[in-house]
């Protein structure tokens, strides 16, 4: 089996009640973990999808040069933040261009800022 790193050009099967469709990961804000699937929301759809995919089973896959886990639910796209403020506890708040906001961990902050 390839497990390569999937770069922004390479596309995911993403399924959406009877809708299917392929995305690139470069459209994608956040991967956000569902139990074994994780929720996606992408550029081109105003609503979350899923693929049948654990974070842990994407975190092999995704280029840390374009996605980050911000803690232990999400992944978010750093081209894709428009804003980034101090929150609780030491850690930040992210602001995605689609205006979902994600917790960065005090842990993940440091990793954050590399």
């Amino acid at each position: 089996m390839n497990r390569s790193l999937l770069h922004e050009t390479d596309q995911v099967f993403v399924k959406d009640g009877e809708r299917c469709w392929f995305v690139k990961l470069g459209e994608i804000r956040l991967f956000e973990s569902v139990g074994n699937y994780a929720k996606i929301y992408f550029q081109s759809n105003k609503n979350p999808a899923y693929i049948l995919k654990s974070l842990n089973a994407l975190e092999e896959r995704l280029d840390e040069k374009v996605f980050f886990r911000a803690n232990a639910q999400a992944y978010r796209n750093l081209r894709l933040i428009e804003k980034i403020e101090p929150y609780f506890n030491g850690g930040l708040l992210l602001e995605l261009k689609g205006g979902e906001k994600i917790e960065v961990s005090r842990r993940q902050r440091s990793s954050s800022k590399k």
